[in-house]
């Protein structure tokens, strides 16, 4: 009689434990080698999505990646990062240092993480929502007012824009217990309503909601809505608004069965994590890479297969991968617009009553982070002209009147904004009192990084 032998997922986590035990992941980091940057060194068994796994941690902490190398061949996995802070200095708080080597090193679960449900573990303490579907102005301030007239209160979100497509991934609560919504009838109830808002009057293609309980790493996850939404189509007509364009190239390295990807565009923060969240998801290995940045721009390159071994096969397959690349990159940038900064005691309404506020003086809403920390809101909002014109200064200064000087902040660039003589808001006198009356209170400014 001929056995079989049955295949499950413990087995392929005792293997990976086996693996782990007999060659432990090992973290060195060096503030010496290097005289304006902390090098961060990881060596581990090799391990598909492991990369990624590496380069979110670091990115997760805020930290900027200058230089890096990336060696996977074999069965090992090599990766030399050059990181400063925010403020382009070394990173000396033993209290971050400590956090990378534990959750780097030996003790770690960063390799065993990248499971099929990527991004993904439980949680009690809120609701996770997931939407995608056409952009439009106004579009955050009709969810969130849903939202609060379901007595759902927002107290995390993020929220990205590209190619007429928008994507969110919000955390909320019940108003009145403060924890997560589990009633399946009064989920799918948000479900319904947030799809009919999402769909608008745009048929032509499709809105989605999820709503469940559960902890997403929100970027990653943004990145993964979007490509499913092929957000990355027709991608290279759109107009940039005075940014360059990636300068994205593949190429088959013949002699070695690889192909190379090289990426030349503007640095910014989180650049990296971009890239590599975007290839791993595209099922392509990194074997060899090297990441530099010189003045303001950052140069890339990588070695890639195919998870199935295999180099890019079709100049289809090829334009699909700068296609995707380009999207990854512009999806943090693209309409951009203004940078406004809110601070103030958190309560449920605030996101749609601000949002509400933008939207009644043409401004859309671009890209969001909404955040809260120990009952304070710290909301970053990039916003731009409905109609596609700088915004205008006056109405910049009408809305920071109407929520609050000190609560609501420019911040950053002022390109998008088009200078206009100060001027007495109209709707100063009708809202002026309406978040004092909320229980507004003012707090000093906290630094939000994007």
């Amino acid at each position: 009689m001929e056995a079989t032998v049955s295949y499950s997922q413990n087995m392929d986590d005792e293997y990976e434990k086996l693996i782990r035990r007999m060659n432990p992941p090992r973290v060195v980091i060096d503030n010496e080698a290097c005289k304006n940057a902390t090098v961060i060194q990881v060596d581990s068994a090799n391990k598909h999505g492991i990369l990624l796994e590496v380069v979110q941690i670091l990115t997760d902490l805020n930290l900027i990646v200058t230089k890096a190398y990336i060696c996977s061949d074999g069965g090992w996995f090599m990766d030399v990062f050059n990181v400063t802070d925010q403020e382009g200095n070394k990173i000396t708080d033993e209290a971050i240092l400590d956090y990378i080597r534990k959750s780097l090193g030996p003790d770690s679960c960063f390799a065993s993480s990248m499971r099929r449900s990527v991004g993904v573990t439980s949680a009690t303490d809120h609701t996770s929502i997931e939407l995608i579907g056409s952009d439009r102005p106004g579009l955050l301030s009709e969810v969130s007012a849903v939202l609060t007239n379901l007595k759902c209160n927002v107290v995390n979100a993020e929220v990205w824009t590209h190619n007429t497509r928008a994507a969110a991934i919000m955390q909320v609560t019940d108003e009145d217990t403060g924890g997560p919504i589990t009633d399946p009838e009064r989920l799918a109830m948000i479900k319904k309503l947030l799809c009919n808002v999402l769909k608008g009057s745009n048929r032509s293609r499709d809105a989605k909601t999820q709503v469940s309980l559960g902890v997403t790493h929100t970027e990653r996850r943004l990145h993964q809505l979007m490509f499913a939404d092929r957000d990355y189509e027709h991608t290279s007509g759109e107009a940039l608004n005075n940014q360059e364009r990636p300068n994205v190239k593949v190429f088959n390295w013949q002699d070695k069965d690889y192909s190379v990807v090289s990426v030349q565009c503007k640095d910014r923060p989180k650049l990296l994590f971009d890239i590599i969240c975007t290839l791993t998801d595209m099922q392509y290995v990194v074997f060899h890479g090297n990441v530099d940045t010189v003045g303001p721009d950052a140069y890339q390159e990588y070695c890639i297969r195919h998870i199935d071994g295999s180099p890019v096969k079709s100049d289809a397959e090829r334009q699909r991968v700068i296609q995707c690349l380009e999207a990854a990159i512009l999806r943090r940038v693209s309409e951009q617009g203004l940078k406004l900064e809110l601070c103030t005691t958190d309560r449920t309404g605030l996101l749609s009553d601000v949002t509400r506020i933008f939207r009644e003086n043409s401004l859309t809403v671009t890209r969001a982070e909404v955040t809260t920390r120990g009952g304070k809101a710290v909301n970053t909002f990039y916003v731009r002209d409905a109609s596609g014109y700088p915004v205008d200064a006056k109405i910049v200064e009408s809305v920071r009147q109407t929520i609050g000087l000190t609560i609501l902040r420019v911040k950053g660039s002022s390109e998008a904004l088009n200078p206009a003589p100060p001027q007495e808001s109209p709707t100063r006198f009708l809202f002026g009192g309406l978040f004092k009356s909320r229980s507004f209170c003012n707090f000093g400014l906290v630094r939000s990084y994007s």
